[in-house]
């Protein structure tokens, strides 16, 4: 799924039409009613780690709420009593916790928020080649497995006053109160916490499945882990309880670096060139391993390392 860098830049194309009206509405979208955003106006428009938010508000009316903002409410508890009778069962993971189950817990969170009262800010997360663009829809640029060049579907299409419109691509939505985030953990935020994200590091438990840790590195994700792990000369399974207070220091200063000049590479439109993710040697020609690697009973995610260069701490 898209990393932080990505959402960031996808916050970026959506900025612009911030305080314009929706004047047609697409998408196949089943999760709410696209339909209940025409004639509403772009508001804000908001990034946090991984997802992202946009907020719409009628364009004028009465004190109460409108015509139109009834609806988003009636949608977004529908949506939310479905996403909370779905998710009665008690949720517990051991630290570090899953990057999937914080999602779906963070989902139901905000549902609950939209059941208990209004809501304008709607929430995108996105899966994997999930995407917005603005001003242009995405093409095929290959067949499918049945030999079909067929477009990617859209789940939600916005056309605005201005005549340019924004479209989304594999994402889920959902109507929340509010942008749930906390600064201190996003690693492209100013506020970003280092002590705070230090303390998770030092923790007995695999370097690896730390650094995907939304609570403290908000918006990492594997290719991030990959390359920062490669950088820092760490073997991704070593526990963080092993190394040296330098040695963290450094992989977070390798974590914030590298996310950074990933989004600054997006905006110029340069591709990333990875050094160690998905590669069958490293930059310095030594065989690089592969491996599913992630805590028991959670998400495993495919890895890739260098055992010379990243040699096993014992």
């Amino acid at each position: 799924m898209p990393e932080g860098p990505s959402v960031r830049k996808f916050q970026l194309l959506t900025s612009p039409f911030v305080g314009q009206v929706v004047t047609k509405v697409g998408g196949n979208s089943r999760k709410i009613n696209v339909n209940a955003l025409n004639a509403l106006r772009l508001q804000d428009s908001q990034v946090h780690g991984k997802n992202l938010y946009l907020a719409f508000v009628a364009t004028e009316g009465p004190l109460g709420p409108t015509a139109d903002e009834k609806v988003l409410q009636r949608e977004a508890a529908s949506g939310a009593c479905s996403l909370a009778q779905g998710g009665q069962e008690q949720l517990s993971a051991p630290y570090p916790q899953d990057e999937e189950l914080q999602e779906l817990q963070h989902s139901r969170s905000e549902a609950s928020d939209a059941a208990e009262g209004p809501s304008n800010w709607l929430r995108f997360h996105f899966g994997l080649f999930g995407s917005v663009r603005a001003n242009e829809f995405s093409r095929a640029n290959k067949a499918n497995k049945r030999g079909d060049w067929k477009d990617p579907a859209p789940r939600l299409v916005l056309h605005f006053e201005s005549e340019g419109f924004l479209v989304f691509y594999n994402c889920r939505m959902c109507w929340c109160s509010s942008p749930r985030a906390d600064p201190a953990s996003d690693i492209l935020s100013t506020e970003f916490h280092r002590g705070r994200a230090l303390d998770a590091l030092r923790a007995p438990h695999p370097i690896c499945y730390t650094l995907l840790d939304q609570r403290y590195f908000s918006g990492l994700g594997n290719i991030i882990k990959n390359e920062i792990l490669y950088l820092a000369k760490i073997h991704p399974l070593t526990e963080g309880s092993l190394l040296a207070l330098s040695d963290l220091e450094h992989l977070l200063d390798c974590a914030i670096q590298f996310s950074s000049d990933w989004l600054h590479s997006k905006l110029r439109g340069q591709r990333l060139h990875p050094q160690i993710y998905q590669k069958d040697q490293c930059p310095l020609g030594h065989p690089v391993m592969k491996g599913t690697l992630g805590p028991s009973g959670g998400f495993k995610r495919l890895t890739w390392w260098c055992p010379q260069c990243q040699p096993v701490m014992l």
